[in-house]
């Protein structure tokens, strides 16, 4: 991979992109900006890519990194709302076409990630959601592994947590146990 690939390489992509930056943004608009800077700034500095590093772990650092240097900004100018926007739910398309159950359970399960802190959210989002290796999270981050492995654990426990005390998904499975019993 040369940084001419790049440019070529970006339009596939763009949707793994879009959902990771919506999803740590949580608002449609503002992930639709952060992946609009983070391909410039990708393309600008294409040549800084090295053949061993995927260019997928790539652009998500580069969209984590300038997440991060938004929400400084925005510390700054004290403007600070990233709530999640059930809303954004509909436009994105399901081709599975699910049970309201099911999207009941999705959506208790985005709240708890969303609950998460910063840091074990987004670990949860590039291992959990995109597919990344515990490697290439680290990669993408700039840390070392076993701060993914240590962050991911702690956002599994605490959306565990969070399931049990509101009787969840999670307590749901324990409570039939129990009755079983």
């Amino acid at each position: 991979m040369t940084a001419a690939d790049l440019p070529s390489m970006l339009p596939e992509m763009l949707p793994r992109l879009w959902a990771f930056a919506l999803r740590i943004a949580g608002d449609k608009h503002d992930a639709e900006d952060l992946v609009q800077r983070a391909c410039v700034r990708a393309l600008e500095r294409a040549h800084q890519l090295r053949p061993d590093t995927a260019p997928l772990s790539w652009m998500f650092s580069i969209v984590h990194t300038t997440w991060i240097n938004e929400l400084r900004m925005r510390s700054v100018r004290r403007r600070s709302s990233m709530e999640w926007d059930d809303g954004v739910l509909e436009n994105v398309a399901d081709p599975a076409g699910q049970t309201p159950e099911t999207a009941l359970m999705h959506g208790q399960i985005i709240d708890a990630v969303q609950r998460l802190p910063e840091t074990q959210r987004v670990v949860m989002l590039l291992v959990a959601v995109e597919g990344l290796s515990y490697q290439e999270a680290a990669d993408a981050l700039g840390v070392p592994i076993g701060t993914i492995m240590s962050r991911l654990s702690r956002a599994r426990q605490a959306i565990g947590a969070q399931f049990a005390a509101r009787g969840g998904p999670a307590g749901a499975a324990s409570r039939s146990k129990d009755s079983m019993a």
